[in-house]
C-alpha cells in the first residue's frame, strides 16, 4: 500500500475532565504529535576511533498544531480560547480513520501555547492553535 488518505481525521477535546470528548469543528490541517529525544554526549579520551558517543536522554511529547476554518461563533472554537486562558492541562485526542476498524487514537494532556487568527481580504478566516504536550502521548488502536 502506497499510503492512506487522512481525510476525516478528528481533533477532540475533553469537555468534562472525565473522558467525554467533543470534536473541534472545521479543522483543515493537523500536524503532530512531533516527539523528540535528547542525546547526552558521553565522549571520553578513550572513545573508540575518536568518534563522539551518546546515550539516550529525556523524551519530549512535542506539539500538535491545528489549522481551522475559523468561525468566531462556533462553540468549539470558543472553547479553545477558554483552554488558552485556563491554568490546568486538558486532555485532547487526534483520531485517525474515525469510525473504521482501522481507527487509531493519539491521546495526550496539553496546554495551548499559541492561538493566531488570520483575516485576509481574499480568503477565509483561519485560526492556528499550537498544543504543547505534557508527558507521554499514547497511540492506541480504537477501531470497532
Amino acid at each position: 500500500m502506497a499510503g492512506t488518505d487522512a481525510f476525516g481525521t478528528q481533533f477532540k477535546r475533553d469537555t468534562t475532565g472525565s473522558g467525554s470528548f467533543a470534536v473541534i469543528a472545521n479543522v483543515s490541517d493537523i500536524s503532530g504529535p512531533e516527539r523528540s529525544r535528547e542525546s547526552i554526549e558521553v565522549t571520553a579520551h578513550d572513545s573508540p576511533d575518536k568518534y563522539r558517543e551518546f546515550i539516550k536522554g529525556l523524551k519530549d511529547g512535542g506539539e500538535v498544531t491545528l489549522t481551522l476554518n475559523y468561525a468566531p461563533t462556533d462553540s468549539s472554537h470558543q472553547a479553545l480560547d477558554a483552554d488558552f486562558e485556563e491554568d490546568d492541562l486538558r486532555d485532547y485526542q487526534v483520531v485517525l480513520l474515525p469510525g473504521t476498524v482501522d481507527e487509531w487514537t493519539w491521546e495526550f494532556s496539553a496546554l495551548i501555547t499559541s492561538i493566531g487568527d488570520a483575516f485576509p481580504t481574499d480568503d477565509k478566516m483561519e485560526r492556528e492553535a499550537t498544543f504543547k504536550i505534557s508527558g507521554k502521548p499514547t497511540l492506541t488502536a480504537t477501531g470497532a
